[in-house]
């Protein structure tokens, strides 16, 4: 089983003579900030003058070039995007590092796949949110947290794993409990869900509403029953507070019976291989190099599979029914 840290297995007061610093003040580098600051750790953001940069003044922030803010800070949170890391890294970060300092990441794939190589005498951390960075807010408004995956990679301190329970715990992150892993393990798992749960989650729901559709179904039933009511996000919902089994009994004897009686059929071996097959490709690094390249290119295939996704009538069908059950409420969508 794997070892997961909470509240109590972490000290603040470590962090109370350390300068702390956000890089990057984006989706997820904001909440940070601000659930940082709000307990009680002053906060550095280094940004370029950006739109972001201006939403970090209005918010109340110093911000200063993330080269300063490197020079400036002995924790660092990396929290740029990861296409743009090695680069800013290269340029902003990496000479500005010193002696004690602690990098902390929220992904650990640009050090899983080499694409950043901290010097020896750094520590190297992960607090990586198994969430999106605003429930990362949420989460420490309300005072539940949110789930997520700690990691230590380089500890040239002695203190690494002190250190990143302690930010951890000032971030909320430790009130559900957060469970170790290597930077490796949090980085081919992100990668499997985003490339084998996600793209089977599509291809199941645009083969369900070909089907309907094809029977004559007609749209605004289909995509309402599917997904629009709410109603999966609900029991998924369920899922994570419950657990998928506990969470059936809130469902008719019919649901229960016909789901749990078809489960088999859909349990096909070219599916397993599939997966199989994807976890291999990242692991062995194929993925990174393919997403290095795309990106080094300006994202053409990327923007050519939106294209040709955005062209499917799926999308239009879809456009419609929203634009239809919301007609009368006013709600741009």
């Amino acid at each position: 089983m794997a070892v997961i840290y909470r509240d109590a297995d972490a000290n603040l007061g470590l962090l109370t003579d350390k300068q702390i610093t956000v890089l990057g003040y984006g989706n997820l580098g904001r909440p940070m900030a601000l659930n940082l600051r709000d307990s009680a750790f002053p906060v550095l953001i280094g940004n370029p003058q950006d739109t972001y940069a201006v939403h970090a003044y209005r918010d109340g922030f110093e911000v200063v070039s993330i080269a300063d803010a490197t020079a400036r800070s002995n924790l660092i949170l990396v929290m740029v995007p990861d296409e743009l890391a090695p680069q800013i890294y290269l340029v902003e970060i990496a000479p500005y590092l010193k002696p004690g300092d602690t990098l902390v990441f929220a992904s650990g794939y640009n050090i899983t796949f080499g694409f950043i190589e901290p010097p020896p005498f750094v520590d190297i951390v992960l607090i990586a949110p198994q969430t999106v960075g605003a429930a990362v807010r949420d989460g420490y408004v309300a005072g539940s947290g949110f789930p997520s995956f700690v990691a230590v990679a380089q500890d040239a301190s002695g203190q690494a794993w002190p250190r990143v329970l302690a930010i951890a715990k000032a971030l909320g992150a430790l009130h559900r409990g957060a469970i170790e892993m290597t930077f490796q393990q949090e980085t081919e798992l992100d990668l499997f869900c985003q490339q084998a749960l996600m793209p089977a989650i599509h291809s199941v729901l645009q083969t369900a509403i070909d089907v309907l559709n094809r029977e004559g179904f007609p749209p605004e039933a289909i995509f309402t029953s599917l997904y629009l009511s709410g109603e999966l996000g609900y029991i998924i919902s369920k899922w994570a507070e419950k657990g998928i089994l506990p969470s059936m009994e809130m469902h008719s004897l019919t649901h229960q019976y016909g789901t749990l009686s078809r489960i088999e059929r859909f349990k096909e071996v070219k599916l397993t291989r599939q997966m199989e097959t994807i976890l291999d490709s990242i692991r062995h690094g194929n993925f990174a190099q393919e997403w290095a390249a795309e990106f080094a290119d300006g994202y053409p295939r990327l923007e050519a599979l939106r294209r040709r996704l955005s062209s499917m009538p799926f999308w239009q069908y879809e456009r419609d029914v929203l634009d239809e059950l919301h007609a009368d409420d006013g709600e741009a969508l």
